[in-house]
């Protein structure tokens, strides 16, 4: 396993990170989930990824009995607050309230006393960012959290919340956004306003929900118990790279990866890695076997030549609008 610095902090986190969103508590058996996480240790991953939104909760819970007895200062642990965990009217969002709540709740979950990142799920339009920023700055003033990230805000917000960071003197250090070879709207504004305020990237998403392991094929139906067959699939965005012209395009891109003696997966999660900006390319895995391929992506070098012609296959259907840099609606 390689290892980078999370932006410009002293932080260090593995290449290959273990992220469970569609997985623990929901798509395996918890044997499983601590079979996934046991072999992520073992292949030297360090950092893991969690949501206190994933499967109801239900996902911190697991990853916290998974991690029981690992020694605490051997693993980074990263989770996010935003979405809805209740049916309340505080139970979402980044104000004072639902983030003082939402730490303790996953604190407890995850059997222990801090978490090493502690992330904004989303950008709340409908809270003052100086109320997120100064609640964020004094959980990490208690000890619960010892640095804070966010996921899939602008460059503008980023730009936001960096000033406020620096003001309130709190260690503001990561973006998480979707990114890979079909995926690449965050180069354009989000990477350039992470770089300026020192943040680093910890992408989700990067085998493009296995779109990019090559096992959809054009003109035929999904796998069964693939991803694309999951009722959950449309609602986390797979069916945009379900075309034919994007499933063809890909399948052009076998014969890359065997000439750099790369499985599909690893190509691609190697393609994320090389970015200055990406700090850890996020995995998650419903078996053990997956996590022992795809760990094999950290610290590949891919020839010029290759991203070259990779970016010469892809071109067409290839997503770059900054705008569709996830921005959820308002709250109803």
């Amino acid at each position: 396993m390689n290892f980078r610095h999370l932006g410009r902090s002293g932080l260090v986190v593995s290449e290959i990170s273990y992220g469970n969103w569609l997985t623990h508590g929901s798509q395996v058996e918890e044997e499983t989930a601590f079979a996934c996480v046991s072999a992520a240790l073992d292949v030297g991953i360090t950092t893991f990824d969690t949501a206190d939104v994933y499967a109801g909760t239900r996902a911190e819970e697991v990853l916290g009995r998974a991690l029981k007895g690992q020694r605490r200062a051997g693993y980074e642990l990263f989770t996010k607050v935003y979405f809805p965990t209740g049916s309340g009217k505080n139970d979402r969002g980044l104000s004072r309230k639902h983030i003082f709540e939402s730490i303790d709740g996953s604190l407890r979950r995850l059997q222990t006393d801090y978490v090493d990142l502690y992330q904004a799920h989303r950008f709340d339009v409908e809270t003052p960012l100086e109320e997120t920023m100064l609640a964020f700055a004094d959980i990490v003033r208690q000890g619960k959290a010892l640095y804070i990230g966010v996921s899939e805000w602008t460059g503008d917000q980023i730009r936001q919340g960096a000033a406020l960071a620096r003001e309130l003197r709190v260690p503001f250090i990561s973006n998480q956004p979707q990114y890979s070879m079909l995926h690449r709207v965050i180069e354009a504004q989000v990477i350039p306003a992470s770089e300026e305020a020192g943040l680093g990237q910890i992408v989700w998403s990067p085998i493009a929900q296995g779109v990019l392991t090559g096992k959809y094929l054009p003109g035929h139906k999904p796998p069964e118990g693939s991803r694309a067959t999951d009722a959950n699939g449309a609602r986390y965005g797979i069916n945009r790279f379900m075309t034919d012209d994007v499933l063809t395009r890909v399948q052009q891109l076998v014969p890359l990866a065997k000439q750099a003696g790369l499985s599909m997966a690893q190509l691609a999660v190697a393609w994320v890695l090389q970015h200055p900006n990406v700090a850890s390319a996020i995995v998650g895995a419903s078996r053990p076997e997956q996590v022992h391929d795809n760990v094999k992506a950290a610290g590949v070098k891919l020839d010029p030549e290759l991203l070259r012609h990779i970016d010469a296959v892809l071109g067409p259907v290839i997503e770059r609008n900054p705008a569709l840099t996830e921005v959820p609606a308002r709250r109803p």
